[in-house]
């Protein structure tokens, strides 16, 4: 628990949420049983990711429409933030959906602050309700107006960000909520603020009872712990993410994707599931001990080649490994067939050069490749690689006791492993 204490913390949650969630886990992993194919350590993963998707909501939460439009959505937040382009983000989205947005410049305080929202409504086709310096309150309700004289079904309302938590700018937010009684009051929060982001969203939702949040930035180095530190603490869900610069990076916020991301685990959850599904643990749990004396021979390995097969293709097991950039895949030259060629070679040779790759000389290697359909170069290849896979089983079984932190917990620093020890991309 201290080590998943520690990743949250990493991932900028706040200190109490991260102690209380800690505490939590603890009570229910304590007595639980543990599955036949997962080790305690990946349970206690499986406990905390369930945990954190609960926490974060369960599932994602759409905006909430009036039952007589236009449907008024308020964006507030601190100046810097991302209000303004998120509600053009917001309209675009929207518009995609087959609604009629209207956004409207309440903002007469920061210099160009109209002039901005112009531009960004300009770039997506969306049209911008503002009346200069008038009085905000007075711009939101002839908004309304206008929206149901032009058959525009949404308003967003861009309010003025505050350089911190302003009291008469607060106030002003206050009268706009009592005057125009918005469907949604959506905070915009900036994710790479971390722990302060607590501060910020419980005094807004202390003033304004917030109804949702939209968090930018998610496509920074941030793991998104502000995530789970604005749920626990004001109540409210999570309905957007803002994941780049471009007009299109707005996404429904997914729980369960953030709860892997906090904890820096890719989608290690389903390769766990698929794990359990498709791998025989028995044979895995046989292998990790074979490992660890050092007796990896080619029949292993053709074993494990079995394996990698009923888990699909290479690529959709690596793009669910952490760490791995998903939008490179496509450029790297993975071959699933290498896996049967392989396969061939291994069945063309008799038990005792399976079990002894050592003795296989030139002439062994004729017959080998002949009885595959193969060339002698692929065999060279194949006992080239095995070789070099011996000497890293023999490294890794000299280190024991000398990995790094989080070692005991898959995917919070340390190195997961679904398979039950042995590695599915070997001779690859």
């Amino acid at each position: 628990m201290r080590e998943v204490r520690l990743a949250l913390l990493e991932a900028d949650v706040n200190y109490k949420v991260a102690k209380e969630f800690t505490n939590r886990i603890s009570e229910r992993a304590v007595g639980s049983d543990v599955m036949e194919s997962l080790t305690p350590a990946q349970m206690v993963i499986k406990i905390v990711n369930e945990e954190l998707t609960s926490l974060m909501g369960g599932e994602e939460v759409r905006i909430k429409w009036s039952s007589k439009p236009p449907t008024v959505i308020m964006m507030c937040g601190l100046q810097g933030s991302g209000k303004t382009t998120h509600t053009g983000k917001l309209a675009k989205m929207l518009k995609k959906e087959g609604h009629r947005p209207l956004v409207v410049a309440c903002d007469i305080y920061r210099p160009a602050a109209i002039e901005q929202l112009k531009v960004v409504a300009k770039g997506i086709d969306i049209p911008v309700f503002e009346m200069g310096k008038t009085a905000p309150v007075k711009i939101a309700k002839e908004a309304i107006k206008h929206a149901k004289d032009y058959g525009n079904d949404v308003i967003i309302l861009d309010t003025a960000g505050r350089l911190h938590i302003d009291e008469a700018l607060m106030g002003e937010l206050a009268t706009i909520k009592e005057e125009v009684k918005p469907q949604e009051i959506l905070l915009v929060v900036d994710s790479m603020t971390g722990q302060d982001a607590v501060n910020v969203a419980k005094s807004f939702n202390d003033l304004l009872d917030i109804t949702g949040v939209i968090l930018t930035k998610l496509d920074g180095d941030t793991r998104g712990g502000a995530a789970l530190s604005v749920r626990s603490v004001t109540g409210k869900p999570i309905k957007y993410a803002g994941t780049g610069e471009k007009m299109d990076d707005l996404e429904v916020f997914h729980p369960d994707r953030m709860a892997s991301r906090i904890l820096g685990m890719g989608d290690m959850l389903t390769l766990i599931e698929e794990a359990e599904d498709r791998l025989d643990q028995k044979k895995a749990q046989e292998m990790a001990e074979k490992l660890s004396k050092h007796k990896f021979d080619l029949n292993d390995l053709l074993d494990q080649f079995g394996q990698i097969k009923r888990m699909g293709p290479i690529k959709g097991i690596l793009s669910k490994l952490p760490g791995v950039d998903t939008g490179k895949l496509d450029e790297m030259d993975v071959d699933d067939n290498l896996i049967y060629k392989n396969e061939a070679i291994i069945l063309s040779m008799t038990p005792q050069e399976r079990e002894k790759p050592s003795i296989i000389n030139p002439s062994r290697k004729k017959r080998i490749a002949a009885g595959c359909g193969m060339k002698v170069e692929d065999v060279n290849r194949l006992l080239k690689q095995f070789e070099q896979m011996q000497k890293v089983m023999k490294q890794l079984g000299g280190k024991k006791g000398k990995r790094r932190k989080y070692k005991h917990l898959p995917g919070l620093g340390g190195p997961m492993n679904p398979m039950g020890g042995n590695n599915p991309f070997s001779g690859m």
